[in-house]
This record gives C-alpha cells, sequence and structure tokens, in this order.
C-alpha cells in the first residue's frame, strides 16, 4: 500500500471527553496554535480517537508550504485564531490508532485503514483523508506529478500486514522525489582541497544567498571538487560559521570555508522547502565545467530556491 508523503509537520489528534488536543512527535503540545484544527476534531471525532497524520497548508501557489506552517507554529496563543484566519491549515490523517477508547495499533494496517476511512466518511474540512493506492501506475504517476504540482516530497510505502509500532520505521519505506538543479558553490565544511559538504548558494539582487548544503561528500567527489575551489577574495556576504546541522539540532557551529562564488554543481533535490532554503540534505552529482554562475536561476522571493 502506498500514501503521499508532504511536506508537513507530523500530528497525533487526540480526543478524550469533549475536548481534542494535538501533539507533535515530540510530544508538544501545539493545540493552542491550532484552534480550527481543535474545533473540527471536537466537533467531528468520537470519544477515545486517535489520529496520526499531518498538518498541511497550502500557499498562493497551490503548493505545500512549510514556511506558513513554521508562521503557525510560532505564533503567541493570543492571537492563533487571527493567524488561523489569515493561514488556514487542514489535518491529512494517514492512520487510525484507536477510536472509542479500543486501541488498534496491534490491527493490521488494511485494518486500521478501513476503520479510517468509515470515520472520514462523516469528515468535512479542515479534516481530510490522504489517499492511498496499491495501483503501482497510480503510484508511480503520483511520483512523478505530484512534486511539481503540489510541492509533495515522495511517496511512502506500507506493508498492507504491518502493525503500528511506535519509534520504528523497519514497517514502511519514504520513496523521495529529487530533481537536479544547478547551484553555486560558495562555501564549504573542511578544507578548501577536501571539503567534506558543499553550502550551495544562488544570487538574490546581486546577493549571493545559502539556500542549502550537501550530505558528506565521496572521496572521489571531493578531490574532483577540491581541484577547482579557490579561497575567497574579500567581501564574502557570509558568515565564519555555519550550524552543523540543517534544521532543528543544538547551536553547535562550524568553520565555514570560504571560496570564489565561480564554481557551479549539479545536485539532487526534493521538494521541502523551509524559509528559501531546502530543508534536506542535497546530494552531490557532478561539476558542471560547461557552466557559470551566471547560468543558474536567480532567486526572485525569499522563499523561493530552485
Amino acid at each position: 500500500m502506498l500514501r503521499r508523503v508532504q511536506s508537513t509537520s507530523r500530528v497525533a489528534v487526540v480526543r478524550r471527553g469533549s475536548t481534542a488536543r494535538l501533539w507533535t512527535r515530540n510530544r508538544n503540545d501545539i493545540s493552542d496554535r491550532f484552534p480550527d484544527i481543535v474545533a473540527a476534531a471536537e466537533k467531528q471525532l468520537p470519544d477515545g480517537s486517535v489520529l496520526d497524520g499531518e498538518l498541511v497548508i497550502l500557499g498562493a501557489d497551490g503548493r505545500l508550504s512549510f514556511d506558513a506552517l513554521q508562521q503557525r507554529l510560532v505564533t503567541s496563543p493570543a492571537k492563533a485564531r487571527a493567524k488561523a484566519a489569515q493561514l488556514p491549515a487542514a489535518y491529512a490523517a494517514f492512520d487510525l490508532l484507536a477510536i472509542g477508547g479500543v486501541d488498534l495499533r496491534t490491527q493490521r494496517w488494511t485494518a486500521r485503514r478501513q476503520r479510517l476511512e468509515q470515520l472520514a466518511a462523516g469528515w468535512a474540512p479542515p479534516l481530510q483523508l490522504t489517499p492511498v493506492t496499491s495501483d503501482v501506475d497510480d503510484a508511480r504517476q503520483w511520483f512523478e506529478v505530484l512534486p511539481a504540482a503540489m510541492g509533495v516530497e515522495g511517496l511512502v510505502v506500507k506493508g498492507a500486514a504491518t502493525r503500528y509500532t511506535p519509534g520504528r520505521r523497519d514497517a514502511w519505506v519514504k520513496v523521495k522525489h529529487r530533481e537536479t538543479r544547478e547551484v553555486i558553490v560558495g562555501g564549504v565544511i573542511g578544507p578548501i582541497d577536501r571539503p567534506e559538504v558543499v553550502i550551495a548558494g544562488r544570487y538574490r539582487a546581486g546577493e549571493l544567498v545559502m539556500v542549502g548544503r550537501t550530505v558528506p561528500l565521496s572521496v572521489a567527489d571531493s578531490h574532483q571538487l577540491g581541484a577547482v575551489l579557490r579561497p575567497a577574495t574579500r567581501g564574502h556576504p557570509w558568515p565564519d560559521e555555519i550550524a552543523s546541522v540543517l534544521w532543528g539540532g543544538k547551536d553547535s557551529k562550524k568553520p565555514l570555508t570560504k571560496v570564489r562564488p565561480d564554481v557551479v554543481v549539479e545536485v539532487l533535490a526534493d521538494a521541502a522547502m523551509q524559509a528559501g532554503q531546502w530543508r534536506h540534505g542535497l546530494r552531490y552529482v557532478r561539476y558542471r565545467a560547461d557552466m557559470q554562475p551566471d547560468d543558474v536561476p536567480t532567486l526572485s522571493e525569499p522563499s523561493e530556491a530552485g
């Protein structure tokens, strides 16, 4: 069985008595940030039900917007209702863990899905059901069309007989859709002649801005790229240190080796974006000796990076 992956925040909805709460994977209660989802859950879910799903917000371009979700998450409770009207969210459920107080996690995925579909038959927005398919051709079409059309990251493949095991991912596989992109090497982590990670950039209004970083380079790629990099001259706009991880990590920093921004490389990137940067590590493909920085697309808006 397959379901779509969406570039969003995974959240459990728990309905007990007359109240509903939203819980993140880190066990943070974010109910006061999403009063619209809470109200819908209290109205449409029966007592003793627990859903697993994702919060989603569509931007003006019709694509899923992680930035909009972040705005909702950081909004103060006092302003949450106004922000909900400005950036309405939806909740896309993909699993049912309990209903009527009965734990369903030991049941097969197909049984849980059937119960979830029965429950969702009476829903209205902002509650919705994440679509699934067992048809390989449908899955391939989703995989090719949805990332470009909606910003969906890819697919999750699940076994029909699997049980729900908290904290374990061996019962499902995430298949991310990646496309090649050209970026400018603005800096690296590690020595300039043996770079470990590329810090990618693109220009916006004449200024080189960071748009992402690669996963660690192979030894061969490091040697190839290190042979063409040159130290940056004065006036390089980037800081001397950079966060040691992409997102959500501690405040530890690593030295940034700034380089002359005249080398273009090809990377593989998925559709997940936040604050104008790729949220997940880019995969280095090759050095583009045939391209100049002027050949790389520029950024027209703060939220755009590809």
